[in-house]
């Protein structure tokens, strides 16, 4: 079986709506880190006339879910609907692909690290 790994990153106030809407979906585990970042508006708010000629970092939260690759678009379809507002900082989501998973504990590999 073959597993991606979906990094959100996200404002702060929207992990409770997401984290309950992953776990109706089934999703058994993920990681979430506090991060300070922006993106092309370069941390400018919306209500912000100008764009910001210097980034200005915000407070961010990222999920990283490693996931079966014939669920991932399910799972972004979930992510996408609970976190639309069509304003910005709706947040981002990036898929990247993994070539193996190891328990440590146990020493299983693949999906067998992820039961």
């Amino acid at each position: 079986m073959e597993f991606s790994r979906v990094e959100i990153v996200i404002g702060m106030s929207k992990l409770h709506a997401l984290k309950k809407s992953l776990s109706k979906l089934g999703v058994s585990g993920m990681t979430v880190m506090q991060v300070i970042g922006c993106g092309v508006e370069k941390g400018t708010y919306e209500y912000e006339g100008e764009l910001n000629d210097e980034m200005e970092l915000l407070p961010k939260q990222m999920i990283m879910i490693v996931i079966e690759n014939d669920k991932i678009d399910e799972l972004l379809e979930v992510v996408k609907k609970e976190l639309y507002t069509g304003h910005i900082g709706d947040g981002k989501i990036f898929v990247s692909p993994i070539s193996n998973i190891v328990r440590v504990r146990t020493g299983e590999e693949g999906d067998e690290a992820l039961k």
